[in-house]
């Protein structure tokens, strides 16, 4: 088929002859118009001039070396300087055996030689000479990414496998590069603005492979992988190599991150080599601190870790080594602190590892979606301990669950939480329903979230927005957010007694509250000064190590007992 559509279209091709004697060209263009469209330039000026022109439809260049204004041998090398121009093959019209060599370095495709020979002789020759560029042509876009030019993925690996073999494995480092917020350039620039940015950061790229000797490709919308020589001091040079992609993009709102393995002498293959550049790379998704890491042991120990705690947790939830925790929340804006709800909060007692610290397996299991089943966990058990403190103590004591952003873009959702609650014959409005201020802002998915929300408060159940203050949503925003309360992130608590600054922020933020008409929870607090500085301002209820740090359902109990004695000395 390839073959059929290169005959077919043999009659549109179009050859440039380029020789300043008259009867030269005559004689050349007889010889293939019945085959090609002619098109003539007497000097080598014209030529360029006509090349540039015909860039996207001249199949073949057939080029005399002695030439006025700009000879053979100039054009040649302007034409094999030029990346898109260097695609048109060249012919070299000579008698002299010497100028062979050298314009074959300058990038000819094969010689025709004066006098000329028999027709047909010469016709192959073309013909070869066109078919071999087409077939390049059709390599090159097969191999190569359209819009940075860079190798694809496939074919990266395939001829970095072999530069490993034809090198007897000589020691090479891995380069994993990601655009940060990619899909937020998208998002408020446009596509092609988007796709601006990918070629300037893959010209840069080139730059790096043509200085080094490496390879490199495009692997992914926003991420490229570079296999460079390990003799390199990538300590020095990968800061300049940022500064000088940082220099093309010419945006000072986006940068990168870049994540590198340096070889070892393991003798690891080059697919685990960029296996771990990219943990490097993706260690630093979260960092402002800094814009590339290396790989390292301890790295690899961490990963094989996180593999491990991964691998258990279908086992961890069938057997509870989960627990949950709850943590009272009091209302101070009275005589008295008063019981009004709880947070659950889990915990994971592993029996190789002991305790594990939520910090690690939370962000571990929100990153690859497992999340989604320990969250569903959390909240049964939860809902069923509100059950459990209704029916003993004849007490209801609402309890807020955290709902991830995974947990909103299932489509179950809404049916998963009112399943729980009616279960364990609880109302929608005992199970109070904590969603982070980060989740709402989403620049991608904020009408999404936002839809969903709203339609589990119309179902009943109350939202908390947590970490207040740690997002970024404006005033005008949060107007039309669907809110019942405003967590405010212990980080803003931390310092109110000891940093004007600090307390006055915390002021506002009530105030904010106080303008949406919602309650305001302060989470952190550990200090009588704390409370009463929040209770001056008008901070609704408070939550943290002051009154309890998170404990069991049994210890809790006491809390509950407290509460309801309390309560009987008031009656």
């Amino acid at each position: 088929m390839q073959e059929l559509l290169k005959r077919q279209k043999g009659l549109h091709r179009t050859v440039l002859i380029v020789d300043d004697e008259f009867i030269e060209r005559e004689i050349l263009g007889a010889m293939l118009e019945d085959e090609y469209t002619i098109i003539y330039a007497d000097d080598g000026e014209l030529a360029l001039d006509l090349i540039k022109k015909n860039r996207l439809t001249l199949s073949l260049i057939i080029l005399d070396l002695h030439m006025p204004k700009l000879d053979g041998y100039d054009l040649l090398e302007i034409l094999h300087s030029d990346n898109e121009l260097r695609r048109i093959p060249a012919i070299v019209l000579t008698s002299e055996k010497g100028a062979e060599v050298k314009s074959l370095k300058l990038g000819a495709a094969d010689f025709i030689t004066k006098p000329y020979d028999v027709p047909d002789v010469i016709r192959a020759r073309v013909q070869r000479s066109i078919e071999l560029a087409e077939d390049s042509v059709i390599i090159h876009e097969t191999e190569r990414d359209a819009l940075t030019g860079l190798f694809n993925k496939e074919f990266f690996f395939e001829y970095g496998k072999r530069l490993d073999h034809q090198n007897n494995n000589m020691p090479m480092d891995a380069v994993v590069l990601d655009i940060n917020r990619f899909h937020i350039v998208n998002e408020l620039y446009g596509k092609s603005y988007g796709d601006l940015i990918l070629k300037k950061v893959g010209s840069a790229i080139h730059d790096i492979v043509r200085e080094t000797g490496g390879l490199a490709c495009r692997s992914g919308s926003n991420r490229f992988y570079i296999y460079l020589p390990s003799d390199l001091d990538l300590d020095v040079l990968i800061p300049v190599y940022i500064d000088n992609i940082d220099k093309a993009m010419g945006d000072k709102k986006i940068s990168v991150r870049i994540g590198i393995y340096m070889d070892d002498g393991s003798g690891t293959d080059m697919e685990h080599r960029f296996d771990c550049a990219n943990l490097a790379c993706g260690k630093l998704r979260s960092s402002y601190t800094s814009c590339y890491d290396f790989y390292s042991a301890e790295l690899h120990e961490k990963e094989l870790h996180h593999e491990h705690l991964i691998n258990d947790m279908d086992r961890a939830l069938a057997e509870k080594q989960f627990k949950v925790y709850f943590q009272p929340k009091y209302n101070i804006q009275g005589d008295r602190p008063v019981l009004v709800s709880a947070e659950a909060l889990v915990r994971w007692f592993h029996p190789e590892f002991g305790m594990v610290s939520p910090g690690e397996f939370i962000s571990l299991f929100e990153s690859n979606g497992l999340i989604q089943k320990l969250d569903r966990y959390v909240w049964s058990e939860a809902a069923a301990q509100i059950r459990r403190w209704k029916d003993e103590f004849d007490f209801l004591l609402p309890v807020s669950v955290n709902v991830s952003r995974v947990d909103i873009f299932d489509p179950e959702l809404n049916d998963v939480l009112k399943d729980i609650t009616s279960s364990n014959g609880l109302d929608t409005k005992d199970l109070l329903l904590e969603i982070t201020e980060s989740a709402y802002t989403d620049s991608t998915n904020s009408k999404e979230i936002t839809q969903k929300v709203t339609s589990l408060r119309n179902m009943g159940f109350k939202i908390e927005m947590d970490d207040f203050g740690c997002g970024y949503s404006s005033l005008n925003m949060l107007t039309s957010l669907p809110i019942d309360a405003l967590k405010l992130d212990m980080k803003f608590i931390r310092n109110i007694c000891n940093n004007k600054k600090n307390f006055k922020l915390v002021g506002i933020m009530v105030e904010i509250a106080r303008l949406l008409e919602v309650p305001v929870i302060a989470e952190g607090v550990e200090t009588k000064e704390q409370m009463e500085m929040l209770k001056s301002i008008g901070c609704d209820v408070i939550q943290g190590y002051y009154f309890s740090k998170p404990v069991p359902a049994d210890d809790f109990n006491r809390l509950i007992t407290a509460e309801k004695e309390a309560l009987v000395k008031q009656l």
